[in-house]
């Protein structure tokens, strides 16, 4: 009878085999460094779209295509347009719009097969450039298992693919065409049959040092450490045909955790070009995090070729758009990672940033950059002492008015409670905590008022027309968005000219009842600042909207008392 260590006995350790490692005696990428960013290519539109429960709108391909763009990607994969109707469409849509700047190339995904790829070339009739992206299978498991072919047939799958691409590419001159070729799951070949595939590839297309062809190398499931996957690249960089004629990109996914890690290997071992996707959004545990990848190059002094100084607005884009949360230890741009709440973590920053100087070197202990750099402030990292009683004051107000705090509002209320604690020289009461909100994030008081408000939707956008009282008239304001609250502070942006960008968001039921309450917290960033506010009414939109002019009066009295 087989005896079980563990109380599940399918948790068993010797159901797996451990992935084969290669023996390379010569192995150089342990002793590179990497000194520039590698070539980008975003794959948010397409790989990380398929990941998600609900595709994404068109106005969010929309916004999110924008956002790419604005960060300074020139390689934007942006569909797999055989495959679907709105891919299809939203391709259409950036070459008849005429949507992409000079600089960007898109990128499309098509299977090795003749139906699909000519309905592919359908789609980028009359774009100025593009990357056409074949793929096919290439592993043992997939090969035999799935696809049922031996070697000789998976290599005339890819020749046959890589031909009719080029034969509808010559179909298209005013096109300038890259072609680029995938063997799925390469990190599962053996590296010697993932060559030979390519080499056909390459036959086929004949690349040269000016007009280069892409070979992707994906670990469609990470299932090795990343040194392995590192020695798979190198051994293949040093072996494939043409290696001058090439680029050789990566496209990572993040089973075992080391997502990142196994790309950034990749480039000492000879890579050239990253395909992922902002915050690592995609199938399973996610693809590869540009934004982190990026972020480690910023922090040794390497210049990304990507903007992540608008954090904010990344993370608003993503979350508006994928319907997913970003985690607050999210690596580099999560709500908490230049939060020190240790005390000694606390003096340690303060002392260190008392004496950097801003032409030397950032050395500040517990702080790998400057949050400054990407849109962040010291008010969560500098309050020495402020943390003592945040939870104990957070669990008072929340008994006193039956809500449930969002942890990026507690740590905003533990500074005005300080102050008055030592104001006072004693201890708050529950009165004194629930003044102290009121008095700085939910004052009623401001240049603008809530009138009245209007609001009408058809096919999912959303126009707003509202009625802002500033004191002596009521001013309509209109806008229109994905969603109320962004029509809302569209309208602002219209009439008043200021940018309400919404960094955290949260609604609650404050009681139960014909009579129940509704709260909304809000932090936004106006003017390159961050400022929190809570509105409270019975109607829940209300609630929100007036949350939102609460930010703007904040900063509108900012702005009068520096001038």
């Amino acid at each position: 009878m087989t005896t079980h260590r563990y109380s599940n006995p399918r948790f068993n350790p010797a159901r797996y085999r451990r992935f084969e490692v290669i023996n390379k005696r010569d192995r150089r990428w342990p002793d590179q460094q990497i000194q520039v960013a590698p070539l980008w290519c975003s794959v948010d539109l397409r790989d990380g779209n398929q990941a998600l429960i609900e595709p994404m709108s068109v106005a969010q391909k929309q916004a999110m295509w924008g956002l790419l763009v604005k960060m300074g990607f020139k390689q934007i994969e942006v569909g797999f347009p055989s495959a679907s109707q709105p891919d299809f469409d939203f391709v259409r849509w950036l070459i008849e719009a005429n949507q992409i700047p000079a600089d960007v190339t898109i990128q499309v995904l098509v299977q090795a097969r003749d139906e699909l790829i000519e309905r592919t070339y359908e789609a980028l009739e009359g774009v100025p450039r593009a990357i056409v992206h074949v793929y096919n299978s290439t592993s043992p498991t997939q090969r035999e298992k799935v696809f049922g072919l031996d070697k000789a047939g998976i290599i005339a799958v890819a020749r046959k693919g890589a031909a009719k691409v080029k034969a509808e590419a010559e179909k298209h001159p005013e096109t300038q065409w890259t072609f680029q070729y995938s063997p799925e799951s390469f990190s599962g070949t053996e590296v010697d049959f993932a060559v030979e595939v390519c080499d056909a590839v390459i036959d086929v297309w004949q690349p040269t040092p000016d007009n280069k062809a892409i070979i992707n190398l994906p670990a469609t499931v990470e299932s090795a450490m990343p040194n392995v996957f590192a020695d798979q690249i190198e051994l293949f960089c040093d072996t494939v045909k043409k290696r001058d004629s090439i680029l050789i990109s990566i496209h990572t996914h993040n089973d075992r955790g080391c997502g990142v890690a196994a790309a950034e290997m990749a480039i000492l071992a000879g890579a050239d070009r990253i395909e992922g996707t902002l915050l690592g959004n995609g199938e399973r545990t996610g693809n590869m995090d540009i934004v982190t990848m990026a972020m480690n190059m910023y922090s040794q002094g390497i210049d990304p070729e990507l903007d992540i100084s608008i954090a904010d607005e990344i993370i608003a884009t993503v979350e508006s758009c994928t319907a997913i949360k970003t985690h607050p230890r999210h690596p580099w741009v999560g709500e908490l990672v230049y939060t020190a709440f240790s005390g000694s973590h606390q003096d340690a920053i303060r002392k260190c940033l008392a004496v950097q100087k801003d032409e030397a070197y950032w050395d500040v202990a517990y702080l790998p950059i400057d949050p400054q750099d990407i849109g962040r402030n010291y008010q969560s990292v500098i309050r020495v002492n402020s943390q003592s009683g945040k939870g104990g004051a957070s669990y008072l107000l929340e008994q006193a008015m039956g809500v449930t705090l969002p942890r990026w509002v507690q740590i905003e209320l533990a500074q005005p409670v300080q102050k008055q604690a030592e104001q006072q020289e004693g201890e708050l009461s529950t009165e004194d905590i629930v003044r102290v909100f009121r008095k700085n994030f939910m004052t009623s008081h401001g240049q603008l008022q809530l009138d009245s408000y209007q609001i009408d939707s058809h096919g999912g956008e959303h126009r707003v027309q509202a009625g802002l009282n500033d004191g002596s008239n009521i001013r309509l304001v209109h806008g229109h968005g994905n969603g109320a609250l962004s029509a809302f502070t569209d309208a602002l942006h219209k009439a008043l000219g200021i940018t309400v960008q919404v960094v955290q968001f949260d609604e609650q039921a404050v009681s139960e009842g014909s009579d129940a309450q509704a709260i909304a917290f809000i932090q936004a960033n106006i003017n390159g600042q961050r400022f929190t506010a809570a509105a409270q009414d019975e109607d829940t939109l209300s609630a929100s909207m007036n949350a939102i002019l609460a930010v703007v009066n904040q900063a509108l009295e900012q702005q009068a008392a520096v001038a």
